[in-house]
């Protein structure tokens, strides 16, 4: 950035006879300066070596110093996706030798959730590495224009091909079977499956039941809430079967729900979660007025809803939406709720009330997801409106239905470690699914942020990472994804992360996870 010059302010030095000033008593006069006379020739002036007063040189120089330590210091300031502006002309284009694997790809319509369905060839434990290439699956609702709604549909997806990134620095290519495993120029080949709707998928979450044999293969279902108010339960399980098989066909049966939940009443939602500890399929849906509704798979393959919904009672003034569901990892009956209010409640679905046992104010805004940690059950992450996300012990909190903690901007307890990273809307967070000091989260300043709780500070060590401000040392990564909305762990594929939004799709895992 230039800035104007100002103008230096110039002495001259009247003399008689043409003669040289003496120097003050204790000043050295400098023999070599030059002389100008002017057109009287009765008076001049002297100057520096490059003709011009010594003053007026001095100032310039000050000023074009500053100038140049001034563009040093933009040319060293970090850029921080989603936070740092781009010059007019400027794209973002991501360093290459920081992933493993980094892919996108878009469909006829953005999604705003999507969910990563378990792949048949790997065990579905996590694997303690990747084997290259890499094939996955995903599910995926659609967002069509106004006016459009009959376009939308789920879309089932298989990505297949993925390779490891090749690396030019010396030493840094990693071993693999094959040279053509390390040749990340080779394209994806990608293979869809649609069931239609006609409405918006505001979330959509999947449950796969065990295997029930060697033989029989498991069934996959994928719930949608849509923007009609329904929750829609379809059986993907021939969709999954035609990636694999060259030539099957799908009826259009198949692409009918298996069950309906209109209990919502039209009732717009976006909360969703399957049990992971129910072998036959139980679900809990979350609606735009506060209310939580249980539908269970009863083992005549049946669907049936209680019709009492799970309510509390909101901080005033607030509104009762509830925004996301979170069953607790290792327990077939307690899960938790988020909403408007900024609160976070625990629930037991065996409690014939239907109210939550425990109740706490965690934000002074919406907090608008949750994950709760399968390996160490006791810690629980939530994400804000405001752009914070924490993290939370369970074990500081104590029973209490209605609200407590965090009102007019007090701290709820058991606060473990909060962050104001990102400067909009937290749209998306999950623990990693084989370290819980790891933890990926999605914002509305299009950047996908992987986090180390481990890092811990001492007095000594520097606040932010690199010096740069609000940038914490717990960021170990920034992935800029345009428009993103929800991002998630492949519970197979270690370190691997699956992402959607306005713009598409991404596939990405870096080198330091």
């Amino acid at each position: 950035m230039s800035a104007k010059k100002r103008a230096a302010e110039q002495d001259n030095i009247t003399l008689k006879a043409g003669r040289r000033p003496f120097a003050d008593e204790g000043e050295y006069e400098d023999e070599t300066e030059d002389e100008f006379e002017d057109e009287s020739g009765d008076e001049f002036f002297e100057a520096g070596v490059d003709g011009r007063p010594d003053e007026e040189r001095e100032a310039e120089e000050r000023e074009m110093n500053e100038d140049a330590m001034e563009g040093i210091e933009q040319q060293q300031t970090t850029f921080i996706p989603g936070r740092t502006k781009l010059s007019p002309g400027e794209t973002l284009a991501p360093d290459l030798s920081t992933y493993d694997i980094i892919h996108e790809f878009t469909g006829t319509w953005p999604a705003l959730s999507l969910d990563v369905l378990p792949s048949p060839h790997l065990s579905l434990a996590p694997a303690s590495s990747i084997s290259y290439p890499v094939t996955l699956y995903t599910v995926s609702g659609t967002q069509a224009s106004r006016g459009r709604e009959k376009e939308n549909h789920l879309l089932i997806a298989k990505i297949s091909g993925l390779t490891k990134m090749k690396r030019d620095e010396e030493g840094s290519e990693s071993e693999s079977d094959s040279d053509d495993e390390e040749d990340g120029d080779s394209e994806p080949v990608l293979e869809t499956r649609q069931i239609p709707l006609t409405s918006t998928t505001n979330r959509i979450r999947s449950f796969t039941t065990p295997q029930p044999s060697s033989s029989t293969p498991s069934t996959v279902f994928v719930a949608a809430s849509l923007e009609n108010g329904d929750v829609a339960i379809f059986d993907i399980s021939p969709h999954m079967r035609s990636l694999e098989t060259a030539g099957t066909t799908i009826s259009p049966q198949q692409n009918k729900p298996v069950h309906i939940v209109k209990a919502h009443k039209r009732t717009e939602g976006y909360a969703i979660a399957w049990s992971p500890n129910n072998a036959s399929g139980r679900l809990l849906t979350g609606d735009t007025e506060g209310k939580i509704l249980a539908t269970t798979r009863k083992e005549d393959g049946s669907w049936t809803t209680d019709n009492t919904p799970f309510t509390a009672q909101t901080v005033a003034g607030k509104d009762p939406g509830i925004n996301d569901i979170f069953w607790q990892p290792n327990d077939s009956n307690v899960f938790a709720s988020c909403g408007n209010d900024g609160c976070v409640r625990i629930w037991d679905i065996r409690s014939k009330s239907h109210k939550p046992a425990l109740t706490v104010q965690v934000s002074d805004t919406d907090v608008n997801v949750l994950s709760w940690s399968k390996l160490t059950p006791h810690l629980l992450a939530s994400g804000h409106d405001d752009g914070t996300w924490a993290t939370w012990d369970l074990r500081s909190w104590k029973s209490s239905p209605q609200p407590t903690g965090a009102s007019n901007g007090l701290t709820a307890k058991g606060e473990v470690a909060r962050f104001n990273f990102h400067k909009e809307q937290i749209t998306g967070l999950q623990w990693h699914p084989t370290d819980d000091s790891i933890v990926s989260v999605c914002a509305g300043d299009g950047v996908i942020s992987i986090w180390d709780l481990s890092v811990e500070l001492d007095d000594e060590e520097s606040k932010y990472t690199a010096d740069a401000p609000d940038v914490p040392p717990q960021l170990l990564f920034a992935h800029y994804m345009n428009e993103v909305k929800e991002s998630h762990w492949h519970p197979q594929l270690p370190g691997l992360i699956v992402a959607t939004g306005g713009g598409g799709y991404n596939i990405f895992k870096t080198f330091n996870v």
